[in-house]
C-alpha cells in the first residue's frame, strides 16, 4: 500500500511542503519548487525512470526489441568531476578579522593592510541573522571561541558584544585534548622546507639501492631476505670508526636527553604492539563521508574500530593542511588507524616514519584496493596488486620504521575473472603485514556485482594465522552472521573506494552496528533518524566551527551523506527482510511526511532537510553529490 509513482511521490512532497507539517523543525522559509522532471532538480545519475522498467529490467514499451540507443544503457560511474564550485564566498566580503575574535585586535599581524573588518559594530550590521537560540559549543564547553562571528551568538553575547563564558563548565574541559593528531605550524614549516629527518627511511632506501653483491636489491628490486635480516646494521669495514661515521652522517639527528637502547635497537616484529581486533566491527575508511563527525555517529552506535579517510602520502609529506585533517582522531575513538595511498617505497616509507613520530594511531593501513583511474594510473591502489616487487618494498620499508602494526586492504584482483588475491595473501604475511582486509570484488567489477564471499572464505584459510577481515555487501546482522560463519576474523562495514559508485552500508544505516550486536532488525522511525542528523550537525559545528564558514562546511558534508542515506528503506515497509545493498526500490510513500522526505532522491529535498537543521541556505546555493551511482539501479 506504500507504492506510488514518481509524479505522485513528488506531488505529495510539494503539497505537504507548501502546507507545512506543524512541527518546530519544519517551520522554515519554504523555497520555490521547480518542476518534477527538471534537470536541475535531480543529478544526472538519478534521472532513471524505474517505473518504465518491468521486473526483468526491460522497457515496458519495447521489452522484446533488441535495438536500443546506447545512450540509454550508459551507466554513470565514478565522480561528478564537472560539478560547479560550491564553496560559499559571500561571507568573505565583510569578514571580521580573527584577531578581533580572539580578543587581540591591537596585535593584528597585517596592521593597516588587513583586508578584514576590525569594527565589531560594522560587522554586526552586515552579519546574517542567527540560525538558532542555542550554541552547541557554549552548551558543551562553556565557551564559544568564535564569539560574535558565531551564527548562534545570541546564546553567549552580553552587553557591548562581549563573549560570555560559563566558568564552571569551561574548567571541566580545561587542558583536555578532544581532537588529536593536529598539524602544528612548526612541523608544517619543517615539511615545506624539507628539514624533517627521515633517518630510518633513508637507511632502508640506501639498502635498496645497493648492488646485489652488497646485500641489496638491483635497481630497487627487493630481495627475498626476511625483515629481521634487512633491519640488521651492516658491520663496518676494517679501519673505519662506526662512532665517527655516525657523527658525520648528515641524516643523524641530535639526541635530546639520555641515549637509551631504543635509539639504536629496532623493535622486532614480535615486540611490536599487537592488533587484537578479531571479531570486532570495523568501520571502513570512507572518502568524503567518513569524516570525524560521522565516525563519532558510528562510534555511538557500536563501531569498535575506526579508520580515517584515505590520505595521499605525497600530500602529507608536503605538509598540506587539508590532507593532515584526514588524520585527526577524536578522543572517543579508542582503536583508530589511518590509511595511506602511494605507489613508491620512498614516499610511503618516509610518510610512515613521519606519522610514527608525530601522531597517535593504533595501526597504519595501506590502500591496495582503490579502483579509481586517478589512483590506478599512477601505480597506486589496485595497481600495486600487479606490482609485487614494489608492494614488497613498500610493506618491508614501512614495517621497518613503524612501531604499530601494518595492515593491507586489497581486492580479489584487477580483472573480473582473474582472481590473484589468493596468491598475494601468503606473500603479504611473509612480508610482515599484521592483517589483511579483502573486498570481494575486482577492480573491473567495482561495485556492480555481489561480493564473492566464497572466495573470501578460501583466502581466509590461506591467510591463517594472520587475521583476514571480509568486506562487501554487509547491510544487516544476517549478512554479518553469514560472513562470520565462513571463517573470517571479522567484517569491515561500509565501503572504501573513493569513486563512490555504489551505496555504502554504514552510510545508508549507521545504526547497523547496533543491529549486529543486538541481533535484530531495527525499525527506526523518521524522528529518530532526524535526531541522528541533529547529532551529526552538532558534531560538525564542534569540528568545523559555528561561524558561517563552519556552518556551510557542515551543510556540505551533511548533503553528501544524505545522498546515501536516502537509499535506506524502513523495515516496516519491506515485503521481505533484509534489505539488499544493491536493490533499488520503487517509489514509495513513507508512514509520515518526514519519512517520505528522507526517501527522496531529489537534491532540493536534501537541501530542505539541511534547512531544518542549519537554517536557510545562502543565495544562489547549489549542490551536486560528489559520487555517482553505478550499481544502484
Amino acid at each position: 500500500r506504500f507504492l506510488t509513482s514518481k509524479e505522485q511521490f513528488h506531488a505529495y512532497l510539494q503539497a505537504r511542503g507548501q502546507a507545512g507539517t506543524g512541527s518546530e523543525e519544519e517551520d522554515v522559509e519554504e523555497k520555490k519548487e521547480e518542476e518534477v522532471d527538471s534537470c536541475q532538480s535531480e543529478p544526472p545519475t538519478k534521472r532513471i525512470k524505474s517505473e518504465d522498467l518491468n521486473q526483468n529490467g526491460e522497457s515496458q514499451e519495447d521489452a522484446g526489441a533488441e535495438e536500443k540507443e546506447p545512450v540509454a544503457r550508459k551507466r554513470a560511474r565514478g565522480q561528478n568531476k564537472s560539478r560547479p564550485c560550491m564553496k560559499p564566498t559571500h561571507y568573505e566580503q565583510s569578514r571580521l578579522c580573527p584577531s578581533v575574535t580572539q580578543g587581540r585586535a591591537q596585535q593584528c599581524f597585517f596592521g593597516p593592510r588587513c583586508r578584514f573588518l576590525h569594527d565589531v559594530a560594522e560587522y554586526m550590521g552586515s552579519k546574517p541573522a542567527d540560525l538558532g537560540p542555542s550554541c552547541v559549543l557554549f552548551q558543551t564547553f562553556g565557551k564559544c571561541p568564535y564569539g560574535v562571528t558565531c551564527r548562534f551568538a545570541q546564546a553567549h553575547l552580553g552587553h557591548g558584544y562581549q563573549n560570555l563564558i560559563n566558568t564552571q563548565l569551561a574548567k571541566q574541559w580545561e587542558g583536555k585534548a578532544l581532537v588529536r593528531n593536529n598539524l602544528s605550524k612548526e612541523l608544517q614549516q619543517q615539511l615545506r622546507k624539507r628539514k624533517f629527518s627521515f633517518r630510518k627511511a633513508e637507511q632502508y632506501l640506501r639498502a635498496l639501492a645497493k648492488p646485489p653483491g652488497d646485500g641489496g636489491g638491483k635497481r630497487g628490486k627487493a630481495t627475498g631476505s626476511s625483515a629481521e635480516e634487512r633491519e640488521c646494521p651492516v658491520p663496518p669495514e676494517q679501519g673505519e670508526d662506526p662512532k665517527a661515521d655516525a657523527l658525520q652522517s648528515p641524516s643523524s639527528s641530535k639526541a635530546l636527553g639520555s641515549v637509551t637502547d631504543e635509539d639504536v635497537i629496532k623493535l622486532r616484529s614480535c615486540e611490536k604492539r599487537k592488533l587484537e581486533i578479531q571479531g570486532k566491527l570495523y568501520l571502513a575508511p570512507l572518502t568524503t563521508c567518513g569524516n570525524l563527525p560521522f565516525r563519532r555517529i558510528c562510534k555511538h552506535f557500536g563501531a569498535d574500530v575506526t579508520c580515517g579517510e584515505m590520505a595521499v602520502c605525497t600530500n602529507l609529506l608536503q605538509g598540506q593542511s587539508s590532507e593532515w585533517a584526514l588524520l585527526k582522531r577524536h578522543h572517543t575513538e579508542d582503536i583508530f588507524g589511518v590509511q595511506l595511498e602511494g605507489a613508491f617505497p620512498d614516499t610511503m616509507t618516509k610518510c610512515a616514519e613521519l606519522l610514527n613520530q608525530t601522531i597517535e594511531v593504533d595501526f597504519v593501513d595501506i590502500n591496495v584496493g582503490c579502483p579509481i583511474d586517478l589512483v590506478y594510473k599512477k601505480g597506486g591502489g589496485c595497481a600495486l596488486m600487479t606490482r609485487a616487487n614494489k608492494l614488497e618494498q613498500i610493506i618491508r620499508g614501512m614495517n621497518s620504521v613503524l612501531d604499530v602494526p601494518l595492515t593491507v586492504k586489497i581486492r580479489t584482483g584487477v580483472q573480473e575473472k582473474m582472481n590473484v588475491a589468493h596468491k598475494l595473501i601468503p606473500k603479504l604475511r611473509h612480508w610482515g603485514a599484521a592483517m589483511v582486509t579483502l573486498h570481494g570484488r575486482s577492480r573491473e567489477q567495482c561495485y556492480t556485482r555481489s561480493a564473492d564471499w566464497e572466495y573470501i572464505a578460501e583466502c581466509a584459510q590461506l591467510a591463517s594465522p594472520m587475521p583476514l577481515f571480509g568486506n562487501g555487501d554487509i547491510l544487516s546482522y544476517e549478512d554479518a552472521n553469514r560472513a562470520m560463519q565462513l571463517g573470517v576474523s571479522g567484517v569491515m562495514i561500509a565501503r572504501q573506494c573513493p569513486c563512490g559508485c555504489a551505496c555504502r552500508g554504514a552510510l545508508i544505516k549507521p545504526w547497523l552496528f547496533t543491529e549486529i550486536k543486538e541481533q535484530r532488525h531495527w525499525d527506526i522511525s523518521s524522528r529518530e533518524r532526524l535526531d541522528i542528523l541533529k547529532d551529526f550537525t552538532n558534531y560538525g559545528l564542534e569540528h568545523w566551527g559555528s561561524d558561517t564558514q563552519g556552518v556551510e562546511k557542515t551543510r556540505r558534508f551533511l548533503l553528501e551523506w544524505l545522498s546515501f542515506l536516502c537509499r535506506y528503506i524502513p523495515v516496516g515497509l519491506l515485503e521481505h527482510l533484509p534489505q539488499r545493498i544493491n536493490e533499488r526500490p520503487p517509489y514509495y510513500l513513507g508512514r509520515d511526511y518526514l519519512e517520505t522526505l528522507m526517501a527522496s532522491q531529489n537534491v532540493e529535498d536534501w537541501i530542505k532537510i539541511s534547512e531544518l537543521l542549519l537554517g536557510p541556505v545562502p543565495t544562489n546555493f547549489t549542490f551536486l553529490p560528489k559520487h555517482k551511482a553505478n550499481s544502484y539501479r
